[in-house]
């Protein structure tokens, strides 16, 4: 069931089952983060591996410190700027925080989404919500409902819906687990928008997070190395280089702003042509997704300038190349 009534949602997280929430970002599927049964559910429905921690959701500061969560004077600052936003942070967790919901670790990954629904919903709950996105584990993350539905619908009692997300691509998350604050993963908010904040920081790319075999357990959330793919293979990189490898009628591009003339233009998605890399991470997801139901044989995207949420972009499209069988399995 989809709709926009937030009694209903909140009827059943207090039921411990799950419900999918807008978020600024994509799509959560949410579930009571102090219920570990209702947690569980999340694990199941998503197929997620129960390694790979999730984020809570809340609408205030001051719960937060309700459950015993110690936040350090750098995440205040950045809070009091970019909260409620896509930023989340990272910081030791409390004895009030089960363990499913940070996997095992001792740190835990902490939110306030900007969206009007969501804030609502959840300034009426007593307990943070466990809210990775609303998709099948690994795959493509949803920024309106509909893509929900799609994947989900038939496994989860209510959808909120509230609209596309602005965002369009997941929270940036900050470590506060070490002397100098590290960024764990790009996402909805520059790396230069914290800095002008807190100054110099820390940062963990997805290429440090691969090596087989000797990857510590995830703290956060999109640390894996093989997350967000597509059906067809992507390749991501140099564009005319790897349509020259593949009948080009067969290809289907995702680019910034150009448009590429042997590539059919019914298989291109540009996803910005006013050069706008805001515009471009808000359109990414849904362009992955309808991309993928094109009768083509492989995807390859464009890598985007190394600056604002060019870092984000970049990190879903080299995340969404590895192939199957290549992604960290610890």
């Amino acid at each position: 069931m989809t709709g926009t009534d937030i009694n209903i949602a909140i009827n059943f997280l207090k039921q411990g089952e799950l419900v999918a929430i807008p978020t600024e970002t994509v799509y959560g599927l949410a579930a009571n983060a102090f219920d570990v049964n209702a947690v569980t559910k999340i694990y199941q429905v998503k197929n997620r591996p129960q390694f790979n921690p999730l984020i809570i959701h809340t609408d205030s500061i001051e719960k937060l410190k309700s459950w015993g969560l110690i936040l350090p004077e750098k995440l205040l600052q950045l809070a009091s700027k970019f909260s409620p936003g896509p930023l989340t942070y990272v910081i030791p967790k409390s004895d009030q925080i089960p363990d499913i919901v940070t996997a095992g670790t001792d740190a835990v990954a902490l939110r306030i989404p900007n969206h009007p629904l969501t804030l609502e919903l959840l300034s009426k709950l007593d307990f943070p919500l466990a809210a990775p996105s609303a998709n099948p584990s690994g795959y493509v993350s949803p920024t309106n409902a509909m893509h929900v539905y799609e994947q989900l619908g038939n496994q989860i009692p209510y959808i909120l819906d509230g609209g596309d997300c602005k965002v369009g691509v997941e929270s940036t998350i900050i470590s506060f687990m070490e002397e100098v604050p590290t960024i764990l993963r790009f996402g909805g908010l520059s790396l230069e928008s914290i800095e002008a904040v807190i100054g110099k920081v820390n940062t963990v790319y997805s290429s440090q997070l691969s090596v087989h075999g000797s990857q510590p357990k995830p703290i956060a959330p999109g640390m894996l190395s093989r997350h967000y793919a597509t059906t067809h293979q992507l390749i991501f990189g140099d564009v005319e280089k790897n349509i020259s490898l593949y009948n080009s009628k067969k290809v289907g591009v995702i680019s910034f702003h150009k448009k590429y003339d042997a590539v059919l233009e019914q298989h291109q998605f540009i996803l910005s042509e006013n050069k706008s890399l805001d515009e471009a991470a808000q359109k990414l997801f849904s362009a992955m997704r309808e991309i993928d139901k094109l009768d083509i044989d492989v995807i390859v995207a464009e890598k985007f300038p190394e600056e604002g949420l060019g870092r984000a972009i970049n990190d879903r499209l080299r995340r969404a190349s590895v192939l199957e069988g290549d992604e960290d399995i610890e």
